[in-house]
């Protein structure tokens, strides 16, 4: 009817609809919008004050009358003679809206059910499937893509759909796509704000000006803050976090009362090390009701703060060095050992990448690894064990994972390279090549170091789900089955191995270069490497299956070998000839599985049972060159080596453990004692340091300990101080008294 439409900017008399509010508020017009939600919030239907309530942000009230608009639809069904899922429209039409407003209220899991609730009513409702699609990208899920598909196939108008899959496809780096379904967005709706900021976005992440388009949005709604985060929102997920936040600056200058920008903001100024200007912005949005979990657990994380030590290395030769956040209880016992990985790394970065960083690197160590989880969020594709924001890394704390969990030094090796690529490309890399970089690097640092094949890798080489290179980021951001992300890792490392292999080391420097300008992964594939992208894709897969060949054939056959190897070694008696015989033909079919129930273990107990001692230590040898990294194996390594008179052989395997769990005090006094045989008396200081930090229980030989490594230096002032904290804790240790009697007369003869 011609009464219900917009005259002026004016509703005419007919009633309000929510349709009618939102193109109101969408072309700015308030006070005209608040009128119309506040119409529909007085109506007695209570669809209609659900969604007037919404208008004006009384959720509570607005959820409660989505029940009841739902309760009733369901009733009207049934008197109708149809069944609770039948085909009535409004029971699945009040079910996508409630759903949407649970979604856009941070609670996914409500809302998917509601969601495919409507579906079962009407299983064409195009809404309902972009309902779905929203609450999978939230969680960068593969299915955000198939259930915005669907919703286009059923609704080709549908405007949201596809600003949803202009999204995703910005998200992988496939910026024709993007433009692509944003212009179709606007085709179906010329007004579609959204699908404008997108088209500023690519101008924006191609270093084009988005003005243009800006503009066109702000002829529309001058105060359209959603424009400039959702550009923002591209920015940080591309890693441009100082331009993010520009973005998101303007964003709540525009909209003071866009609460989502206020957070985003106050998350990405967390990521590059602030602290206050995040509080402020967190706290603006949580006490406006705006109380996602990213907000939440981002406050109480900045107020566990005041729980770390905070340690700045000055740098040497005009590099501008690092600091250290390290929790309180451990900060003492890991800074000898972060500080060396650290200083290892920029001066390895520093040369291959011939660069000085702008600024002080951040490392920031986390014992709990929620807390990481919350330094981390809504960040895709992650390793999650630790991740770079510019000069700040976060990364979980090797007390935040069980021993032998993972290679905390490995891990920020890995990420001390991101930290010199991001800077070296001006943030405009794209993640695949990132990530398969430090992969790459993590190796050729220590050939113990970077990722094993692991069992779902086999499987997707085996069903060719390896991704064309020109597509490889959607691995990262978008995973299409379990563990997609695993095997991205591995084969963008594996790229890296092969473009060093075939073309040098000094190739993959150059494509760094290359990529510190706007392009794309097949320009230069084809300008650093001089062929298209699908023959490089051909010759690499000929490569890794030349390369991994054997085992990806035997797959089979190893993992009903294993198995079998595990029931020999769960029986009683244990028949050792056996589990040797069939052990090693289980390692040779798969070396590189060093994970739960590996071949390794089983064989070396079995050779020590039979009193094989050397051939246990040449298995746990190779399981250690290998990467493996469980603390018991590798402390029965060092016994062995130890007991077979090889104590410099020992101490390299337990040094080890100082990259994998350095919360082990036996591990470091057995250390202790071996460097301080080996008169390497600086380690055996860091090690009985480690000891005295972790608190045992005898604290007598510990201090003692800790006093001959001194003396050996010839610390001695140092070495009396601990020798009589041993006293202290026992004034009759005898051991004590001797070393204090040496010292003294050491002190008297200089």
């Amino acid at each position: 009817m011609m009464a219900a439409l917009l005259l002026g900017g004016v509703l005419a008399a007919a009633p309000s609809s929510p349709a009618q509010c939102a193109h109101l508020r969408l072309h700015h017009q308030v006070a005209a919008a608040t009128a119309c939600y506040q119409a529909l919030a007085a109506s007695r239907d209570p669809y209609l004050q659900a969604e007037g309530d919404w208008g004006l942000e009384r959720y509570t009230e607005a959820n409660a009358e989505f029940r009841a608009a739902v309760a009733r639809a369901d009733s009207d069904a049934a008197t109708a003679g149809q069944p609770a899922a039948g085909a009535h429209p409004l029971t699945a039409t009040y079910r996508v809206r409630w759903g949407r407003l649970l979604q856009a209220r941070f609670n996914d899991a409500d809302a998917e059910g509601l969601f495919q609730e409507a579906l079962q009513r009407d299983p064409q409702n195009a809404e309902a499937y972009l309902g779905l699609a929203l609450v999978s990208a939230d969680g960068f899920d593969g299915k955000a893509l198939q259930y915005a598909r669907h919703a286009v196939a059923l609704e080709p108008n549908l405007a949201e759909a596809h600003v949803l899959l202009a999204t995703l496809a910005l998200e992988d780096s496939d910026a024709g796509m993007a433009g692509r379904e944003a212009d179709a967005a606007l085709k179906a709706q010329l007004d579609d704000l959204d699908a404008m900021a997108l088209h500023a976005a690519l101008a924006v992440l191609a270093e084009q000006p988005p003005d243009a388009w800006l503009a066109k949005i702000a002829a529309i709604n001058p105060n359209y803050g959603e424009a400039d985060a959702l550009i923002a929102d591209q920015l940080v997920l591309n890693r441009r976090y100082d331009e993010g936040v520009a973005y998101y600056q303007k964003a709540v200058a525009l909209d003071p009362e866009l609460w989502s920008a206020h957070s985003a903001l106050g998350i990405t100024l967390m990521r590059l090390g602030h602290e206050q200007a995040p509080r402020a912005e967190l706290a603006l949005a949580y006490n406006h009701d705006y109380r996602d979990a990213a907000t939440v657990n981002s406050l109480r994380l900045l107020d566990s703060y005041k729980n770390f030590d905070v340690i700045h290395d000055p740098g040497t030769n005009g590099d501008p060095g690092f600091t250290l956040k390290l929790d309180k209880k451990e900060s003492a016992l890991l800074r000898p050992y972060f500080e060396d990985v650290m200083r290892r790394a920029i001066a390895t970065y520093g040369a291959k990448y011939q660069l000085k960083l702008p600024a002080p690197v951040q490392v920031e160590a986390y014992p709990n690894h929620a807390d990481f989880a919350v330094r981390s969020v809504g960040m895709p594709g992650l390793g999650a064990l630790g991740v770079t924001f510019g000069e700040v890394i976060a990364l979980d704390s090797p007390s935040g994972r069980p021993p032998g969990d993972f290679n905390w030094a490995d891990t920020l090796w890995h990420e001390m390279d991101h930290v010199y690529v991001l800077t070296a490309t001006h943030h405009l890399v794209p993640r695949w090549f990132a990530e398969g970089l430090a992969v790459h690097e993590e190796s050729q640092a220590n050939r113990e170091w970077g990722d094993r094949i692991t069992p779902d890798i086999l499987v997707a080489i085996h069903a060719n789900q390896l991704l064309p290179v020109v597509e490889l980021d959607s691995g990262f951001m978008h995973p299409t089955y379990p563990n997609q992300v695993l095997v991205s890792y591995y084969q963008a490392g594996r790229i890296c191995d092969y473009i060093q292999d075939r073309w040098g080391a000094t190739k993959l420097v150059e494509m760094v270069h290359d990529f510190a300008a706007p392009t794309t992964t097949a320009a230069v594939i084809q300008s650093a490497l001089g062929m298209a992208p699908a023959a490089f894709d051909a010759q690499f897969n000929a490569w890794l299956r030349k390369d991994m060949g054997a085992v990806v054939y035997n797959f089979d056959s190893w993992h009903a070998d294993l198995k079998a190897l595990v029931a020999l070694a769960a029986a009683h008696p244990p028949d050792h000839d056996a589990i040797i015989k069939l052990g090693e033909q289980v390692r040779a079919l798969y070396p590189d599985y060093i994970y739960d129930a590996n071949a390794y273990g089983t064989l070396a107990a079995a050779y020590m049972a039979e009193g094989n001692a050397t051939a246990a230590a040449a298995v746990l040898t190779d399981y250690q060159q290998r990467g493996g990294h469980d603390p018991a194996m590798l402390k029965t390594l060092a016994q062995l080596e130890i007991a077979q008179q090889q104590p410099a052989r020992a101490a390299a395997t337990l040094e080890r453990l100082n990259f994998i769990y350095p919360m082990d005090a036996d591990a470091h006094r057995t250390l202790g004692e071996l460097y301080l045989g080996l008169k390497n008396y600086p380690g055996a200081i860091r090690e009985d340091t480690a000891v005295v930090d972790l608190h045992p229980l005898d604290q007598a030989g510990a201090q003692y300990h800790l006093a001959q490594a001194l003396f050996g230096a010839g610390q001695l002032d140092a070495a009396q101080d601990h020798v009589i904290a041993s006293l202290v804790a026992a004034h009759d240790y005898r051991p004590a008294q001797d070393l204090l009697v040496q010292i003294m007369d050491a002190k008297k003869k200089q």
